[in-house]
């Protein structure tokens, strides 16, 4: 059956009644979203009866833009992102709730007996340790027990995962990203981190000197750090292996930032297609080059690098 999404929970089908709801932001869909997500499922199949679907529950804007709309968000997943990482870990469908005053204002109480109850019919809910909801975070995990299992839900409380020695969040990911340590940022995710967007046409400098690259403007507050990395882009459901620039262009104009992706062996038109850049590794900071053919040279070392870090 396929991925189905919704805006409002009273409109989930009849097949998607009685689910057991992974309940998360979700930004980065990391290892620790996966445990939540893994509860869920397991909390679906039950110990008898016909197993139940699992699905996801998740919130937009990012609370944080609700709250501190003054301080930058470095997204990992935004919206399209997310549904599609959801996607693929087996998930049923993915409930999105705006997150708006209204929803921040509402009482634990009527989270739990208005959305998850009567809403969206759930039977059994997943959560990490740290899951706070209801006005003024009221909803702790241990109201969540108490209460959810007084309204017949099962409940499984998901405990931290740790990864070298650290607990696995969106900002140490964040963090990783920003220093450009792809290594540990995907070590943490469970999965290469990626970008999703457009293709739009850039300046053509690429072409001109053997290099065209597919361009894509990433979103102003992405915290990642400006250099060349290893990637994989996948277009039509294909990963094709290349190499990137994430930065200013400061041997040309040292204009705004942008994504420029050179895919190896590869000559189709990319232009207005949505395509997903995964990265795998770093490789080196932006640098600027007194002449086109010391950064050409340097440009063929770098795509030798890539290959070497992308080979399957």
């Amino acid at each position: 059956m396929s991925f189905e999404q919704f805006l409002d929970p009273a409109r989930l089908p009849a097949h998607l009644h009685g689910a057991a709801v992974a309940i998360c932001n979700f930004d980065g869909v990391h290892r620790g979203h996966k445990a939540v997500i893994d509860a869920a499922e397991a909390l679906a199949k039950g110990t008898h009866g016909t197993p139940r679907p699992a699905i996801a529950l998740s919130f937009e804007p990012h609370p944080r833009s609700l709250f501190r709309p003054d301080e930058p968000l470095f997204r990992l997943t935004p919206p399209a992102l997310k549904a599609l990482l959801l996607e693929r870990t087996g998930l049923s469908a993915l409930v999105t709730l705006t997150f708006d005053r209204a929803l921040a204002g509402m009482t634990a109480e009527d989270f739990l007996e208005e959305l998850v109850v009567r809403r969206l019919d759930a039977h059994a809910i997943a959560v990490g340790y740290d899951f706070h909801f209801g006005k003024d975070r009221r909803g702790t995990p241990e109201f969540l027990v108490q209460h959810g299992r007084s309204l017949g839900l099962d409940i499984a409380i998901v405990a931290p995962t740790r990864e070298i020695g650290e607990a696995v969040s969106s900002s140490a990911i964040r963090r990783a990203l920003s220093h450009g340590d792809i290594a540990r940022a995907n070590l943490l995710l469970g999965h290469e981190w990626s970008v999703l967007g457009t293709i739009i046409h850039g300046e053509k400098r690429g072409r001109d000197l053997g290099f065209p690259t597919a361009n894509m403007a990433l979103d102003p507050q992405c915290g990642l750090r400006q250099g060349i990395y290893a990637v994989r882009a996948i277009v039509d459901s294909v990963a094709h292996a290349g190499v990137a620039s994430f930065g200013r262009r400061p041997t040309f104009d040292n204009g705004p930032p942008l994504l420029e992706t050179f895919l190896f062996d590869f000559s189709a038109d990319l232009y207005g297609k949505d395509i997903e850049v995964a990265f795998v590794g770093w490789i080196r900071g932006e640098e600027r080059f007194a002449a086109v053919d010391a950064l050409v040279a340097r440009m063929n070392e770098d795509s030798r690098i890539a290959r070497e870090m992308t080979r399957l």
